[in-house]
């Protein structure tokens, strides 16, 4: 099962990129795994007029945006490894799936104007990494609206299969040993659900 992991964090030794890694690596035993970081490809994620044109008409992207479509359409599944920054994910990602998700591909409206939904084919996985712990997400929510926002918003929207949720919580903990037992779980998490 061909898998793509989609990462976006500027600093190249951020556990991120690390987690991002780690999955590669074992992930590959269950085929095919292709690593795509935003930042170090240089993907542009500021959406333009000729992206609003191809959101509007569902024809026409961009190529950069038609090379990350080619990309997604050769995967199974698809896990997107990201931090939590201000609750959400990073701008250079959020940019990734404004420009990406679009109508003609990710949806396309019928001609009854109802939404058609074009990813069933893709399991998408989410492992985002946070700093808090899991109490501190729990009493405010904020888990439940990162998993809202992006479960929803984008996966279900699109039609698209939901996969492990995993978060790496305690990520900025001085306890190596803490901050490892996380990643394992996360790690083996999605590994399960792809392999599974």
């Amino acid at each position: 099962m061909p898998t793509l992991i989609v990462t976006a964090h500027p600093d190249p030794d951020s556990l991120t990129l690390a987690v991002a890694r780690r999955l590669r690596d074992a992930l590959a035993a269950s085929g095919p795994v292709e690593l795509a970081d935003l930042a170090a490809e240089g993907f542009d994620p500021r959406s333009t007029a000729a992206d609003r044109h191809t959101y509007r008409t569902g024809k026409d992207p961009a190529s950069d945006v038609a090379a990350e479509q080619a990309r997604l359409d050769r995967a199974d599944h698809l896990v997107l490894v990201f931090p939590v920054w201000w609750w959400s994910v990073p701008a250079l990602l959020k940019g990734w799936l404004d420009r990406v998700f679009v109508n003609g591909w990710a949806f396309g409206v019928g001609d009854d104007g109802r939404i058609e939904r074009r990813l069933g084919r893709l399991t998408v996985h989410l492992v985002p990494i946070a700093g808090d712990d899991a109490g501190v997400y729990e009493r405010h929510g904020y888990g439940e609206a990162l998993r809202t926002q992006l479960e929803h918003g984008v996966v279900d929207y699109c039609g698209a299969v939901r996969g492990a949720t995993t978060f790496v919580h305690e990520s900025e903990h001085e306890d190596p040993v803490v901050r490892e037992r996380a990643v394992t779980a996360a790690v083996d998490a999605v590994v399960a659900a792809v392999g599974g």
